[in-house]
């Protein structure tokens, strides 16, 4: 075998029986792919919410960094500022809407869906196919975001005659899911008879005593809430729970308004300019949204682990 040309000390190291290189050769490759890997790994770095987004954004990440790259997204819109997210018709989600009256008060409210799963722990994440939440609304007008198959909806929400409820498919970063340019939905008509519910609460009135939610006994957690001129303080965030933990939600608000917790179906009446104070059981685990009904606000969200 011809000996490589080159210096004699890469000479003197090559190994005629087989054909290894030289050290020196060898030592520089080495160091080219360590460099190609440093290289490869500050680029991962660099490119964090602006390359692909996680599956775990914190509320007010925009749609830009929080979309994935799931169907084709579109400038149209839903008709409350949600941009739609166009896929195929085939294996597209798929929603129906039904209704019966529930024993006490209002209606229980079931989504029927296809093709789709409901992802409370992912939502402000990246778009992932047939994944996401929906929103219901009444007559046009948001009335909840729903993270389950099932909703109850109160009497005292439904004026008295005839009304459309619409259900309404989303991406967990927010878009609407569409197919052929229109959002993926499922409506009904519903009637309501008596603008009352048959079953009433007690209508909050100035008291010396805040009021308290049923639930009574010691909190492990405390979250105070101020809501003034439609604004939340502190800002929205996401409060961290140990599964099992009570919650207590203090909120005070410049209005009437009604405190909703999702997932939990808890309610509590927001006397205006008094303290309020919903005391739950974080029971089950999954990312929850502590909503008002009347001003649509999102108050924070409870990430129970």
């Amino acid at each position: 075998m011809a000996a490589p040309t080159g210096s004699r000390a890469e000479i003197r190291l090559w190994c005629d029986a087989c054909g290894t290189p030289p050290r020196r050769t060898r030592r520089a490759r080495r160091a080219a792919a360590l460099l190609a890997l440093a290289l490869l790994l500050a680029g991962g770095a660099a490119t964090g919410c602006g390359g692909r987004a996680t599956t775990h954004h914190k509320p007010g990440t925009s749609h830009e960094q929080a979309s994935g790259n799931t169907g084709t997204l579109l400038t149209a819109e839903d008709g409350a500022g949600h941009r739609l997210r166009e896929v195929p018709a085939e294996g597209a989600p798929e929603v129906r809407l039904t209704a019966r009256p529930d024993s006490e008060d209002g209606w229980n409210l079931q989504l029927a869906v296809t093709n789709f799963r409901f992802t409370p722990d992912s939502a402000g994440g990246a778009a992932l196919p047939g994944a996401g939440h929906a929103h219901l609304e009444l007559d046009g007008r948001k009335l909840a975001r729903l993270y389950g198959p099932w909703f109850h909806l109160p009497a005292a929400q439904v004026p008295q005659g005839a009304h459309t409820l619409t259900v309404r498919l989303y991406a967990d970063d927010h878009t609407a899911w569409a197919v052929a340019g229109k959002p993926v939905e499922g409506t009904l008509q519903l009637t309501a008879a008596s603008a009352q519910p048959t079953h009433t609460h007690p209508a909050a009135t100035p008291s010396p005593v805040p009021p308290v939610s049923p639930e009574t006994g010691q909190a492990d957690r405390t979250v105070s809430i101020t809501v003034r001129d439609g604004k939340v303080t502190p800002a929205p965030g996401r409060v961290e729970v140990t599964r099992g933990e009570r919650v207590a939600l203090r909120v005070t608000s410049d209005r009437a308004d009604t405190l909703h917790v999702h997932g939990f179906d808890k309610e509590l009446a927001l006397p205006a300019g008094q303290e309020a104070t919903l005391i739950l059981t974080a029971d089950r685990t999954g990312l929850f949204e502590v909503e008002t009904h009347e001003s649509d606000l999102v108050l924070t969200q409870l990430l129970v682990r």
